[in-house]
């Protein structure tokens, strides 16, 4: 690979190796080498740029959870020497709630969760970055509903000045990412084109397999159609006049194995319906910004991991306008 150290043998490589070296080897400082001065990233809380505030977030974390580690569960890559490299890097998190922080005084609470980090590459190092944590599944696990939670943050900023408003297209930077173009016939535009499809009227979900597992935000696991279709009715059952978008897609269609997957997405909607997981109406505009990977064999998804931030839409709903 042009411009990265000879000692990665390639893209996936290179990710996973930067992600264990920065945080199970504590080489908080390196991130000064790896990510750019000037990298945007995003989160469902908001997005901060430069490598400093990705310093200290990492410190900040690595004092709450000292013995965190991030394993790799998939990297899902696209591109070239020539125009930079994409991954879509899946993780399931573990650590154990050690010290004082963003998520209070220590439980001592085992936790675990996953992460979906997109990172756009160059020259061995990250300069754009979009990151989804699995909040709801943190929060639970360390005692609080997400409402509760999502209820402390808004106190806290509150106290400590104004409160900071959660990502949304408004507050984006442009990406100086330019992607490959998606082929027509891939699994990368089958894969979105089902996703658009979830939020008709009609759709019945017969692009699942039968024996299809799902994971969904709150580390929760569900099989076959009926499952999937009742957690996307989660999102369709809370918001109206919905606006989903696919921003990016990434795809890997390799000989002998199955077909993988990442979208990150955005979603616009209106909180205007009653539900069990997201409280009584609002008629509050909420913004969602998610991941999601699969992997396909014959044109169906076998299985699906999805993402978003459960604590930044209930941030939304809870806020004063």
């Amino acid at each position: 690979m042009k411009g990265f150290d000879k000692k990665y043998k390639d893209f996936p490589d290179f990710i996973l190796k930067i992600t264990k070296q920065i945080w199970e080897g504590k080489d908080v400082n390196s991130i000064a080498q790896f990510y750019t001065d000037d990298i945007p990233v995003r989160s469902p809380f908001g997005i901060t740029l430069g490598n400093k505030p990705v310093i200290d977030a990492t410190f900040a974390t690595l004092k709450e959870f000292p013995d965190r580690q991030l394993l790799g569960e998939d990297v899902i890559w696209n591109g070239n020497d020539d125009i930079g490299y994409h991954s879509s890097h899946r993780i399931l998190s573990k650590g154990t709630h050690l010290g004082d922080g963003f998520y209070g005084k220590p439980t001592n609470n085992k936790i675990y969760y996953r992460v979906i980090a997109d990172c756009a590459c160059k020259n061995n190092q990250v300069y754009d970055e979009w990151i989804v944590r699995d909040q709801g599944a943190m929060v639970r696990q360390l005692g609080f509903s997400p409402k509760e939670f999502a209820k402390l943050i808004i106190n806290q900023e509150k106290s400590n000045g104004g409160l900071k408003k959660v990502f949304d297209l408004k507050s984006d930077q442009k990406s100086k990412y330019k992607p490959e173009k998606v082929p027509e016939k891939g699994s990368g535009k089958k894969y979105s084109e089902i996703l658009k499809s979830i939020f008709l009227d009609k759709y019945d979900f017969n692009d699942y397999a039968r024996a299809a597992s799902i994971y969904w935000p709150g580390n929760k696991l569900g099989h076959g159609r009926e499952d999937v279709k009742k957690f996307w009715q989660i999102i369709k059952n809370t918001f109206s006049n919905i606006e989903f978008t696919v921003e990016h897609i990434g795809w890997l269609d390799e000989p002998n194995k199955n077909s993988k997957v990442s979208i990150r997405w955005f979603l616009n909607g209106f909180h205007s319906k009653n539900s069990e997981e997201f409280g009584d109406e609002t008629n509050k505009n909420i913004f969602i910004m998610g991941i999601n990977h699969a992997e396909i064999v014959d044109n169906n998804v076998i299985r699906e991991w999805v993402l978003f931030d459960e604590v930044a839409i209930w941030k939304q709903i809870l806020m004063d306008n």
